[in-house]
C-alpha cells in the first residue's frame, strides 16, 4: 500500500512527489566496480515508493542505477514510479543515431517504453554539438520515446538559448542549497517567465547540513569521505570555510529547534518553498541510510516567515558562490568530488575543423552556408593573432535564439569562443570587438550581453548601427585575440 502524499505538477501530465529520490551514489556504491545487486537494490527502492516518494532522478553515468529502476518500477511500482534520467555524452561531435542509441539504451534499462524526463548536459558551450543534441532529442520526444525534456546544470544564458530556439523545456536541474545561491537571481526570473521549473540538488550538501557535522572538526577531502562529501566541502570552501560554516550550522540548529525538526529538514524545505523550484532531489544510499520518514516530513512540514528571515539572515553571512548554475562543471574553481573533471570527462575536442595552409595560416570552419557561399573563414590565425569574421547566430542552415536579441548575441559569442578555441586560444585573450545592430533599442540589452560575457576581459570594444544581411538577424560581431603561445 503506497502511503498518500500531495503531488506537484511539474509539468502537463507530470504530477511528481516534491521530493525526488537521487541514485547518485549508487555510483559512489559501485566505485570498487562491483555493481549492487539490482533485485536487492530494488526492493530498498520500494521503501521510499510505499511512503510516498514516488519520483526518482538518476542518469546513465550513475553506475547501474537506471537497472535498478528499471527492476523496481516492473516488479514493485508496476509501472506507477515517475522515473527521470539524464544524457551526457562525452565532449565532441554527436550524429542523431548516437542520440537515439543513447536514449534507446535508457529505455531497455529502465524496462519502458516513454522516459517520463530526459535531462541533457553540455560540457562546452562554445561546441554547437550541446544544440544538434537537443534539436534530435526534441525529434525523438515528438516521436513519443520521451515524454518531456529538460536540461541539467544549465546557467541562465544557455538555457535562455535553448528555449528561444524552439526547444521544448520543462526543467533544469541545478545545485540550490543555502550553501549555493547562484539560482536565486537571473535563473528565477528565467524559469518563472518560461514556465521551466527547477529541480535543486545538494540541498543538504551531501550530509554536511545536519547536526552530524555541528562542532566537529573540520574534515579532509580524501578517499574516506563519500564522493558527494568530498564535492559538498569544496563548496562549503568556497561559501567562506568551515568556520562560517559552523556559525551556519549553529544558527539553522536554533532555527530547527524552535520548528521541532532537523537541520536536514529544515535547509531542504527553504529550498523547496523558493520561487521557481519544482522539486527538491534528496540522496538515497540504497540499504546504507534511507532517512524515508524524515524526507516525507518534507511534504507536511513548512516554514513560518519568521523562520525564513533568520535562515536568510544567516546565509548572508557566508561568501557567494561565483558565477553562474552549472560553472562548477566547466570552468574554474571545479567544485566536484575530485576538484577537476578528470572522473566525468578525458578531453575537450575543438569545437570547429581547422586546416592549415601553405601560407603558414590556420583557418578554422564552423560550416555555415555563408561561409561557403561568400568564400571566407570563421577564424583566421597568423602567428599569435586570431581574427574573428563577422558572425551571426547561426548554426549550419538554423537561426539560433530565435527573435530574442539577447539569446542571439550569447550564441554569437559562443561562436566567437568556439572558433578562438579551435585555433588554440581562449575567450580571455580577445584584445577587440566590434558590434552591429540592427535595432537601435537592442543596443543596452546586448551591450550588458558583452559586459557579462567579457566583464574580466574588456576588450577594446565599438558598437556601430548597420543595416545587417538577412531579416532575422539582430546582431553581428567580429573579433581580434592575440594568444599567448
Amino acid at each position: 500500500m503506497v502511503s498518500h502524499v500531495m503531488k506537484k505538477e511539474l509539468a502537463t501530465d507530470l504530477s511528481i512527489s516534491p521530493v525526488i529520490v537521487g541514485l547518485w551514489q549508487v555510483a559512489d556504491l559501485e566505485r570498487n566496480g562491483i555493481p549492487l545487486n539490482p533485485d536487492e537494490s530494488a526492493k530498498a527502492l520500494e521503501n521510499y515508493y510505499r511512503e510516498g516518494l514516488t519520483s526518482f532522478d538518476m542518469a546513465d553515468h550513475y553506475g547501474s542505477a537506471e537497472i535498478i529502476a528499471g527492476v523496481f518500477n516492473k516488479q514493485y511500482a508496476k509501472g506507477g514510479a515517475q522515473l527521470f534520467t539524464k544524457w551526457v555524452p562525452s565532449p565532441g561531435l554527436v550524429s542523431r543515431q548516437q542520440v537515439k542509441t543513447a536514449v534507446e539504451k535508457s529505455l531497455t534499462r529502465l524496462q519502458t517504453e516513454c522516459i517520463d524526463l530526459l535531462q541533457f548536459h553540455a560540457w562546452n558551450y562554445a561546441d554547437p554539438a550541446w544544440l544538434d543534441s537537443l534539436f534530435w532529442l526534441q525529434e525523438l520526444k515528438d516521436e513519443g520515446y520521451i515524454r518531456h525534456l529538460g536540461v541539467t546544470n544549465f546557467d541562465t544564458a544557455h538555457l535562455l538559448v535553448a528555449i528561444k530556439s524552439g526547444i521544448q523545456l520543462a526543467t533544469n536541474q541545478i545545485c540550490y542549497s543555502l550553501l549555493d545561491q547562484r539560482a536565486s537571481g537571473q535563473m528565477t526570473q528565467v524559469c518563472l517567465t518560461n514556465n521551466i521549473k527547477l529541480l535543486a540538488f545538494g540541498t543538504v550538501a551531501g550530509g554536511f547540513l545536519s547536526e552530524k557535522w555541528l562542532n566537529q572538526p573540520e574534515p579532509i577531502i580524501n578517499e574516506t569521505l563519500t564522493w558527494s562529501q568530498m564535492k559538498y566541502k569544496r563548496f562549503i570552501d568556497a561559501s567562506g570555510g568551515w568556520q562560517k560554516f559552523q556559525y551556519l550550522l549553529q544558527q539553522l540548529n536554533a532555527i530547527a529547534l524552535e520548528n521541532k525538526t532537523s537541520i536536514a529538514t529544515l535547509a531542504s524545505r527553504f529550498i523547496l518553498d523558493q520561487p521557481a523550484v519544482g522539486a527538491v532531489i534528496i540522496g538515497a544510499r540504497l540499504g546504507k541510510a534511507e532517512h524515508i520518514l524524515e524526507n516525507k516530513k518534507l511534504h507536511s512540514f513548512r516554514l513560518d516567515d519568521s523562520s525564513k528571515n533568520k535562515i536568510e539572515k544567516a546565509i548572508s553571512t557566508l561568501t557567494k558562490i561565483s558565477g553562474d548554475c552549472g560553472d562548477e562543471y566547466r570552468k574554474p574553481p571545479f567544485l566536484t568530488a575530485s576538484g577537476d573533471l578528470s572522473h566525468h570527462i578525458s578531453s575537450m575536442p575543438p569545437p570547429y575543423p581547422s586546416v592549415i595552409g601553405s601560407d603558414g595560416r590556420t583557418k578554422a570552419l564552423s560550416g555555415t552556408i555563408w561561409e561557403d557561399l561568400a568564400g571566407f573563414s570563421r577564424a583566421i590565425k597568423k602567428g599569435n593573432r586570431i581574427l574573428i569574421s563577422g558572425t551571426t547566430a547561426t548554426h549550419g542552415t538554423r537561426l539560433i535564439g530565435g527573435s530574442d536579441p539577447v539569446a542571439q548575441m550569447h550564441f554569437v559569442i559562443d561562436k566567437i569562443e568556439g572558433a578562438i578555441q579551435s585555433l588554440g586560444g581562449s575567450l580571455k585573450e580577445v584584445v577587440r570587438t566590434r558590434i552591429y545592430i540592427k535595432n537601435m533599442n537592442d543596443w543596452e540589452v546586448l551591450a550588458r550581453v558583452h559586459g557579462e560575457r567579457f566583464k574580466d576581459i574588456q576588450p577594446a570594444n565599438t558598437m556601430i548601427k548597420a543595416e545587417l544581411i538577412g531579416n532575422e538577424y539582430l546582431v553581428e560581431m567580429e573579433a581580434e585575440a592575440i594568444i599567448n603561445e
